[in-house]
């Protein structure tokens, strides 16, 4: 079975096949993608998928309407839990992010609803060959890291945003060869 070149250990292996680039539509998990990709800058996906589990536990299953209301005692509590990327700018980020994704999904019933939109609801589907032709961004991931940012969000600079639009399905860039770009509709 051919897939992706990326995925190289069980873990990333066992996310490859099972969660990149499938279609998401729960903004909890959409959510825990944004924080994700946040914690992810500078360093590897490696390293911020291990430490998913701790996350959610952390960051009350990573509700975003929980989250918006911890206070600066849970920020520092947050930075001494090893499980996570303990970067001040980061876990306040998360926290920042929790109360601007609130009021998005207040103004359109959902983020799901709100990030869907640029792709009219489909995702965008790729035909890459190899890794080397998968981009870091693209206009798509430039437009909503704009509007992102327009609406209070941080650590969503286009890069990261293009990341959490791969792994949360808007985007499949599976490469051609893999078993999972025609499973999702390449």
């Amino acid at each position: 079975m051919k897939r992706c070149a990326w995925p190289k250990d069980e873990l990333n292996i066992r996310y490859h096949d099972a969660e990149w680039g499938v279609p998401q539509h729960d903004d909890r998990m959409l959510y825990e993608h944004l924080v994700l990709g946040g914690a992810q800058a500078g360093l590897s996906w490696a390293i911020v998928l291990r430490k998913r589990e701790s996350y959610r536990k952390a960051f009350a299953g990573l509700e975003p309407a929980q989250v918006a209301r911890f206070d600066s005692r849970k920020v520092e509590s947050l930075l001494k839990d090893p499980g996570v990327v303990r970067n001040r700018q980061k876990v306040e980020s998360a926290i920042r992010n929790a109360r601007a994704f609130v009021k998005v999904q207040e103004e359109f019933g959902s983020f799901n609803a709100w990030l869907w939109r640029f792709v009219d609801g489909r995702p965008v589907v790729n035909r890459r060959r190899t890794l080397k032709d998968i981009p870091t961004r693209s206009p798509l991931s430039d437009r909503v890291s704009n509007e992102l940012k327009a609406r209070g969000f941080n650590f969503v600079g286009t890069t990261i945003v293009y990341a959490v639009l791969q792994a949360v399905g808007v985007v499949n860039d599976h490469t051609v060869d893999c078993f999972r770009h025609r499973e999702l509709g390449g």
